[in-house]
């Protein structure tokens, strides 16, 4: 009994805050609960970023529904990355049965089921809000790092940026730049080396052919207007934070598409959001599901800029949360930044498992209550060790914890009730429109077009009318032509956007 008394003490210490707070579960000592021993998480420290992890079967994803509801509960709007189709039940109420009822009575807490305000989005086909982005805001250091070119694409990729500032030509699309890298070595070949020098074939080709791949990935969906405003993902319903579930069941084999969407929203979001400095609770948090798929294929310079984005944007007043199997899928330098960790069971069937249970025991607080080593794999479902930053940015002591239950739906929607979500949602309606406005791709079109109908007629004219190349004839301006776009008043919010990538210039060396 002295032991529980000490233990209940050593968790109340650890876990009771000033602040507001949210309760995960309840702390358990020697494979028994203990009632109302609650393990609280500050909402001041939820900037500082987070781990969900453990083996297949052990209850990650109902972990990070649970933290996403009661964020949302607590007027937090946050971003789930969904690629198992397991959150949408995020929207519907859930049932209490008899393991949830004793659950809660040992934890200390009511059963209250409740949906939540949820929005559907998507990169791909799945229905939801459609969120795209213009390669001219993605800017050429990023282009370059997801095409992952060597120093001299890069400079191609930069020239070709260049060159379309100049000539106010609108990168908007995957068909626009392949378009501008095209003209740069075949009708435009004169024109740029006058004003850069001579490009190479070769490198231009090799960059188109990486271009090709990152399509067949099914990029050309996420490329294009109307571009997503990040804003929106900060919004409240009822005094509760709005969910938005990006849902990617469709692109798990995809993983090429999945880092480049994910390093473009945190890019943005770093870009877009005023500091918030010293505040009671985060603005948003992103939930980043399946997260060994934004890490194993990535190269070096794309794990160096998430590394950078992950240590910045909590300044933001934004928390990034990881889950995945094992803390060893996620960069040392990345693991560093996370302040939550919620460890789930881990499986040691092999050798290297054995070897990972251990480097991951080495990564939580001592105590002499548990041995960290054998608790990692003998937890049951619903129960992690958890230890998370308290308000002094000091870890909390490691606790064997009890996990709450959902308060919402632990199942999927229905089509119907998809549907519905989907129909009564206003930003369908806002950006879910085919915008196919004139660009760099019809802009050089047209006036390779001209060119080829003029030397055309001038081969067909006689000698004397033919015109002097010693100066070439003043054609209308690039501009001019634009000018005309009915919807040229959109161009405003792209150039605007290409130079507000300033503010990410100075740390990536992005062209300001």
């Amino acid at each position: 009994m002295a032991k529980i008394d000490e233990f209940k003490s050593h968790i109340e210490q650890g876990y009771t805050f000033k602040g507001d707070s949210i309760i995960l579960g309840t702390a358990v000592l020697d494979q028994e609960p203990i009632p109302h021993a609650q393990i609280h998480i500050p909402l001041k420290t939820l900037n500082r970023h987070g781990l969900i992890a453990g083996a297949t079967g052990t209850g990650k994803t109902v972990t990070l529904q649970v933290f996403a509801e009661q964020l949302s509960m607590n007027g937090i709007p946050c971003v789930l990355m969904d690629l198992k189709g397991d959150l949408s039940g995020l929207a519907m109420p859930g049932k209490l049965n008899s393991i949830i009822e004793k659950r809660c009575e040992l934890i200390g807490i009511p059963y209250e089921p409740s949906g939540l305000p949820v929005e559907l989005m998507s990169i791909s086909g799945e229905k939801g809000v459609k969120l795209k982005a213009t390669i001219s805001e993605f800017g050429p250091v990023l282009i370059s790092q997801i095409l992952e070119l060597n120093d001299t694409q890069r400079g191609v990729i930069a020239l070709v940026f260049r060159y379309c500032d100049m000539h106010h030509l609108p990168l908007l699309d995957l068909k626009d730049l392949k378009k501008v890298l095209q003209y740069v070595i075949n009708e435009g070949k004169e024109d740029i080396q006058k004003e850069f020098g001579a490009v190479s074939s070769a490198t231009v080709n090799t960059i188109l052919r990486k271009i090709i791949e990152l399509e067949q990935q099914g990029a050309e969906c996420f490329f294009g207007e109307l571009s997503f405003d990040v804003n929106d993902f900060v919004r409240t319903s009822n005094g509760k934070g709005v969910l938005s579930i990006i849902r990617l069941t469709d692109i798990q084999n995809r993983p090429k598409l999945f880092s480049t969407f994910m390093l473009s929203l945190l890019s943005e979001i770093y870009e877009t959001f005023p500091e918030e400095g010293d505040s009671g609770k985060p603005k948003l948090c992103l939930f980043i599901d399946e997260a060994h798929l934004v890490f194993s294929n990535a190269s070096k310079d794309l794990i160096d800029k998430i590394e950078a984005i992950v240590k910045l944007i909590r300044s933001k007043g934004v928390g990034v949360y990881f889950c995945t199997q094992t803390p060893t899928d996620i960069p040392e330098k990345v693991l560093g930044q996370l302040g939550l960790k919620i460890q789930h069971a881990l499986r040691a069937f092999t050798a290297k498992d054995r070897t990972a249970i251990k480097k991951t025991a080495e990564n939580y607080p001592i105590t002499s209550f548990y041995n960290t080593s054998e608790i990692l794999t003998s937890m049951g479902i619903g129960e992690a060790l958890v230890t998370v930053l308290n308000e002094n940015g000091i870890p909390t002591p490691l606790a064997h914890t009890l996990l709450r239950s959902p308060i919402t739906r632990m199942n999927i929607l229905s089509q119907e009730e998809i549907e519905e979500l989907v129909n009564n949602s206003f930003l369908v309606k806002k950006y879910n429109v085919e915008i196919d406005r004139k660009s760099a791709f019809e802009i050089l079109d047209e006036k390779i077009t001209r060119a080829e109908i003029d030397s055309e007629k001038e081969k067909d004219a006689p000698p004397s009318q033919r015109k002097s190349h010693g100066r070439p004839p003043k054609e209308t301006s690039i501009f001019e032509e634009l000018s005309k776009n009915t919807m040229v008043r959109q161009i405003g919010r792209t150039i605007f956007r290409e130079l507000s990538r300033g503010i990410m210039g100075g740390l990536t060396g992005k062209r300001k």
